[in-house]
């Protein structure tokens, strides 16, 4: 008689999250710049008073293409906060993609 090989249950995933948002997949590392954004922005006005600026659709738009304008002229930081052009850039596109999902 040879040895007897014992059967190891094969591992099942019971986890059903196959259907649910990946956070996992944002990139961390970007996400902190656009929160030092943030930060700097709460210093200088106040926690969340973005989303009440008057105009806010059109100023954030401006702000968005002035970033994107002095990253494209080789400007690789904002001269006032000394962070990413493109930090900025994507703190003012959620910042317009929230207004558009609460434009209501």
């Amino acid at each position: 008689m040879g040895k007897e090989r014992l059967e190891v249950p094969t591992k099942i995933d019971y986890k059903y999250d196959g259907d649910k948002v990946r956070m996992e997949l944002l990139p961390m590392d970007a996400l902190y710049e656009v929160a030092k954004v943030l930060t700097k922005g709460a210093k200088k006005y106040a926690d969340h008073s973005w989303k009440t600026l008057n105009n806010a659709t059109e100023r954030y738009q401006g702000a968005l293409l002035r970033h994107i304008t002095a990253s494209m002229n080789g400007e690789d930081k904002d001269p006032e906060s000394g962070l990413s052009h493109y930090a900025h850039l994507a703190c003012n596109a959620l910042f317009l993609l929230w207004l558009d999902m609460h434009k209501n």
